[in-house]
Order: structure tokens, then sequence, then C-alpha cells
């Protein structure tokens, strides 16, 4: 309808972008720890994978990256951001650590990109394809979503080579009606 453009980033190691509120201390890793201190803690300064508050954390620090480049959050659902300038509007999805930049035009987009690299190591994925196991193609009416690129991925991992029928555990008589 409105000849959007769609493009898609991911941002590298996302959690270890947070900053920590509080003191947290670990064991030392496995393999890491110093001859004759191996009863030392170490003391983080950033978030870490498996942590309670990394995905906290996270997020906050994004929505502040965000705010503090003129993006509003959307009240609905807070992993939306937008943004209208006198050159069109950008939305933004996240979702962990992938993103989906959605423009009224490339400029627009490139802006984004640029902005968010500046403050994250980022990899540009180019014009939307695949996202959360759904395929996004454009077509002459806007953009159709398909699931068919997932369920071909987890159709391979699980046959292998074995594509016969298998029976089912459930009547063949069995009759299934419509609940009204």
């Amino acid at each position: 309808l409105y000849n959007l453009e769609i493009h898609q980033m991911d941002i590298k190691t996302a959690f270890l972008n947070g900053e920590l509120n509080e003191e947290i201390y670990m064991e030392q890793p496995e393999g890491f720890s110093v001859p004759g201190k191996e009863k030392k803690v170490c003391k983080l300064v950033k978030s870490l994978y498996g942590l309670k508050q990394a995905p906290r954390q996270w997020h906050e620090k994004f929505d502040k990256a965000m705010m503090s480049n003129g993006f509003k959050i959307n009240e609905c659902n807070k992993c939306v951001f937008i943004k209208n300038t006198d050159k069109g509007y950008v939305i933004v999805c996240l979702y962990v650590d992938d993103i989906l930049i959605i423009g009224s035009n490339y400029d627009i987009i490139k802006t984004t990109k640029k902005m968010l690299n500046k403050h994250f190591d980022m990899k540009d994925m180019g014009i939307a394809d695949v996202i959360l196991g759904m395929k996004i193609t454009k077509t002459s009416e806007g953009y159709a979503l398909s699931q068919s690129y997932y369920i071909e991925k987890i159709f391979d991992k699980f046959s292998k080579d074995d594509d016969h029928l298998a029976s089912t555990p459930i009547d063949v008589n069995f009759y299934l009606s419509k609940n009204v």
C-alpha cells in the first residue's frame, strides 16, 4: 500500500551490550583460573549471556539509544520504535538481536542503519528475506509472509531420507466435528 522497504540487521553479541546496575560476581570460568588463586571470584562489569538481568539490561540500552535518536516507543509493543521526519518515516522492530527496519524510503533506512552501527556491533543483512523462520516476499500487492522455509528446514532436520507414510496413532473411523 505504501511501497515500504524492509531491511534486516543482526546485532552481534546483543546481551554483552547491557550495563549492570548492581554488583555481580561469578566463579572463575573453568580453564581460566589463575594458579594459586582458584578461590577468587570475578566481578562482572558488563552483562553476560545466561545472566538473569541480561535481556532486561540489553533492552534498556537499546531503548536509550533509540530514544536519544528521536524514536518513540510503540505503547502496544515495546519492541517497536517509530520515527517521523521531513524525509519520511521509519519503523524499527526488535526481536532479541534481530532487527527489521521498515522505511518509507531507502535514505531513512540508511540513516537508521548508520545510527545503529554507531551504538552496536551490527551485521547488515540488506533487504529482509527470512526472519524468525518466515520468508518475506515482496509482491506487486505488498509483502507476503510464508513459513514454508521453516517447514522445509524442520522437514529436512527430522525426516532425513525417510519420506514414507507413517501411521497416525488415532482410530481411522474417529469422526471430528466442528465445535460450535
